[in-house]
């Protein structure tokens, strides 16, 4: 199996705010993608990184706050408990923080890397991760929570990342690893 080097699309990058198609056949191609992704979270200092953020268009994400890593297959949240406010960063969306309203306490259900079922309940800082890179796969990203007020100040700043992710996106294409396209860079 060939590596082909994964790179963190940015804001404007049209790829970011696609739905991510479910799995429905984990193969090793899938392993790898994951463990690419988990290499690069690390090489830029995250905590999270999902498909979408480096062109993939399926549901899989990584996540480490610290406590140990997780490769996700198909997440979902079936509860959510409490509220909490953290200010968020977004790999793909450089030097721009924004305050965002979440649940305090999620469970969620998804498929380790094998397949295998997973049910995780998490709270405080990782339950804000795996909302934040479960909104990725559903197209949503963090500058969607500003207030008004935010995205007057963040503007200019918004647009030199957008613009930067242009002039990129012209020359790539979202990467589909699903059962109907399974013709890739690997």
């Amino acid at each position: 199996m060939q590596k082909t080097e994964l790179k963190i699309r940015l804001l404007g990058d049209p790829g970011l705010r696609k739905k991510a198609h479910r799995i429905l056949d984990i193969t090793a191609q899938h392993r790898a993608i994951l463990s690419q992704m988990a290499e690069l979270m690390y090489k830029r200092s995250g905590v999270g990184l999902a498909a979408p953020q480096v062109g993939i268009d399926e549901q899989m994400i990584v996540v480490d706050i610290g406590e140990g890593l997780y490769k996700l297959i198909n997440p979902r949240i079936i509860k959510r408990q409490g509220k909490q406010i953290i200010p968020e960063g977004c790999l793909s969306i450089p030097g721009i923080t924004i305050n965002v309203k979440r649940a305090k306490k999620i469970f969620l259900m998804a498929q380790d890397e094998y397949g295998k079922p997973l049910e995780i309940e998490a709270e405080d800082l990782l339950a804000c991760v795996f909302q934040h890179e479960i909104d990725h796969l559903r197209g949503i990203l963090i500058v969607d929570y500003a207030s008004f007020f935010e995205r007057l100040s963040l503007k200019k700043k918004i647009e030199e990342i957008k613009n930067k992710a242009k002039a990129k996106a012209e020359t790539k294409e979202v990467i589909s690893y699903n059962n109907q396209k399974k013709e890739g860079v690997f």
